[in-house]
């Protein structure tokens, strides 16, 4: 696993004297952090003479800032002019003193085609402008965030914004499609669509909150000369990269015929040629590989017929170049060459150092849930082979191979691994169908995982992409397509059309699902869709996932 510090930045509000009446007190330190609820202060008397003071909140600060000001005790005022102590918005200063700076995202539902806007395109829309991608319809927001961009911008045009509770907010954008919203970073959900400016988006790590146009900076002021003897700390911030991972999923990998011999001929890394550097770049990149390595295989070939597969070990070097972290095992075809190919199979992963999990030596290996951490994020992966019913695919007491699917003993380790704190990876190697909507009794295994407590639910069978839904608290994803096999039927049958789905997870908590989409070239070698391909598919599969309806697709495709 590509290794990135774990930790948690906790913030402490410093000691602040301050004086009621005849009876002074000190505010005691209390430890914080961003989105959690800030604690009451206690109170213990000094012998200090009375200060006059009082303090005024900006109206456009967010809960948890608001929160930390008021919890100081101060006097408020109404009136800036007339306090003493402030909580302002303010323009970034390098080296500035007192300052925490709040993230916001441009959001819209999850099922929305576009991907961004400009920050002129943005502020255009605030303005009124009657074009853009979202023209006629208005900015959703709270009052808070309003107050704070109006604060920032100017006074918006009639209709261009609208406010509305945040705890009403993605269901009312949900229900108004088209339709996009500005929310600070903690009220971010996996159902929305985070939405990238001039390119820049949050739940990326290399976001530089600088040049980000949803940067906010607020700063503690105090009037000249302070009534203060010291001010209290304020220094905060809503989005810690230290706290982010991210997690690719990813479809069907078999490095066998088309494939194989592509890799022969311009080299065994060609096929992640245009994806290593987005694949690396996660902490967490899982490759589902169905096929076992194994060193009598014979030669590739691009016209071989034959349905049972293995790999040259000298393979694995393709799935160490784009990063791989956890190696899934649940394929059909692991067993192909029998319990010799799977024991070599998985020696080569301990000598690379990895993991894999929904397969190894014998049964109880290969059902054990796959635990890791990263950034203080916990992650167990856990899976099964659907379809096998006893033909070798699976592991048995004395023979390696996939796990099965043990249904009491899965939902058992789901519910208490997800009480645990951890985020529940569930994958299935299904039966395999080329149709985009799950079978029936598909859609009841993997809703299944779900209500056991999984947060995530994906299907590595399908050669084939299948649809999405949100199912109590979880983003299930019935097929993801293939990453990296030879199919290379025209695009419109879908076998070169694939998902790798990207997952933010922060704090503990899964707060963002990114869809991308590649095409299939060279028989080997997926690169990323262009706009139009990728507005096409994605059409089509928020649409057969029941989120658009028919009237919706050609304005959301454009």
């Amino acid at each position: 696993m590509k290794k990135r510090p774990s930790y948690f930045i906790l913030f402490s509000i410093s000691l602040l004297t301050v004086f009621f009446s005849d009876a002074p007190y000190v505010f005691q330190p209390a430890v914080t952090q961003p989105g959690a609820s800030v604690q009451a202060l206690s109170l213990a008397p000094v012998a200090e003479s009375p200060k006059s003071f009082s303090l005024w909140v900006s109206p456009g600060l967010p809960t948890f800032l608001r929160d930390t000001a008021l919890a100081w005790g101060l006097p408020t005022t109404t009136d800036q002019a007339f306090a003493t102590i402030s909580v302002d918005l303010a323009q970034p200063r390098p080296g500035a003193m007192r300052v925490s700076t709040w993230i916001y995202a441009l959001v819209a539902p999850f099922p929305t085609v576009m991907d961004g806007v400009t920050s002129d395109e943005l502020r255009a829309a605030w303005n009124g402008s009657s074009s853009g991608p979202f023209a006629g319809q208005p900015l959703l927001m709270d009052q808070a965030t309003l107050n704070a961009f109006t604060a920032l911008w100017g006074q918006p045009a009639v209709g261009a914004t609208k406010a509305v509770p945040a705890n009403k907010l993605l269901d009312s954008a949900w229900s108004e499609m088209p339709s996009w919203a500005i929310v600070p970073f903690e009220a971010l959900d996996k159902k929305w669509k985070v939405l990238t400016v001039d390119g820049q988006s949050p739940i990326h790590k290399e976001l530089d909150p600088i040049h980000y146009t949803l940067a906010v900076t607020y700063r503690l002021t105090c009037a000249d000369p302070c009534a203060l003897p010291s001010l209290p700390s304020f220094e905060f911030t809503n989005r810690d990269p230290s706290m982010m991972s991210t997690l690719i999923m990813t479809g069907v990998t078999a490095l066998v015929r088309g494939t194989a011999t592509m890799m022969e001929r311009k080299g065994i890394t060609y096929p992640g040629r245009d994806l290593r550097d987005t694949l690396r770049e996660a902490d967490i990149t899982h490759i589902s590989n169905e096929i076992p390595f194994f060193d009598g295989c014979e030669e590739p070939s691009m016209k071989s017929n034959k349905l049972v597969f293995c790999s040259s070990p000298r393979y694995i070097e393709l799935l160490t170049d784009v990063g791989t972290d956890v190696v899934e095992l649940t394929g059909n075809h692991f067993a192909d060459y029998g319990a010799i190919a799977m024991k070599q199979t998985l020696d080569i992963y301990k000598e690379n150092n990895l993991p894999y999990f929904a397969g190894g030596m014998d049964d109880k290996e290969a059902k054990k849930p796959l635990l890791m951490e990263n950034n203080g994020n916990k992650f167990a992966f856990i899976g099964c082979n659907r379809p096998d019913t006893g033909g070798g695919a699976t592991a048995t007491k004395t023979r390696p191979g996939a796990a099965p699917c043990d249904f009491p003993y899965m939902t058992e380790q789901i519910s208490a691994l997800s009480a645990q704190g951890y985020i529940v990876v569930t994958t299935f190697q299904w039966n395999e169908s080329y149709n985009k909507q799950p079978h029936p009794l598909q859609v009841r295994d993997f809703e299944m995982m779900a209500d056991a407590g999984a947060a995530i639910v994906t299907g590595s069978q399908a050669h084939y992409s299948q649809t999405m839904e949100f199912y109590n608290g979880a983003f299930i994803h019935y097929g993801l397509g293939n990453m990296f096999f030879d199919q290379m039927d025209k695009p419109v049958h879908g076998t070169r059309r694939e998902f790798m789905d990207r997952y933010v997870i922060y704090d503990g908590k899964l707060i963002s699902v990114e869809l991308l989409t590649n095409m299939l070239m060279d028989y080997s070698r997926p690169r990323f869709m262009t706009q139009d391909e990728r507005g096409s598919f994605l059409t089509t599969y928020f649409t057969e996932s029941g989120w658009l309806p028919a009237d919706f697709v050609e304005h959301a495709s454009k």
